[in-house]
């Protein structure tokens, strides 16, 4: 079980592309910094097809500092202490940038 974290946009690097062809059942997916921009809807088509169990999540305050609303409502937001939790939850975590 492996935490996913991305913070570049499709437009800024290939780490989306090459983060959700890594994603294996029961990982888990952050969006954060740049990365929140992936949750709008003109991306929601890449994320149909995950595997199971695949829980995604955003960080809030990313959210909000960018001013985006309106996002796909597959991923969960989170703060910062939610952030450390899923940190200590799975066995890795892996930085797509």
């Amino acid at each position: 079980m492996t935490l996913h974290t991305l913070n570049k946009t499709p437009h800024e690097s290939n780490a989306l592309q090459d983060c959700l062809a890594a994603l294996s059942d029961d990982d888990a997916l952050l969006l954060i910094e740049n990365g929140v921009y992936c949750a709008m809807p003109a991306h929601a088509e890449l994320f149909t097809r995950l595997p199971g169990g695949v829980q995604c999540y955003l960080l809030q305050a990313d959210v909000q500092a960018r001013g985006l609303n309106d996002l796909n409502p597959e991923f969960r937001g989170i703060d910062y202490d939610d952030f450390v939790t899923l940190s200590c939850r799975y066995e890795k975590v892996v930085s797509w940038f």
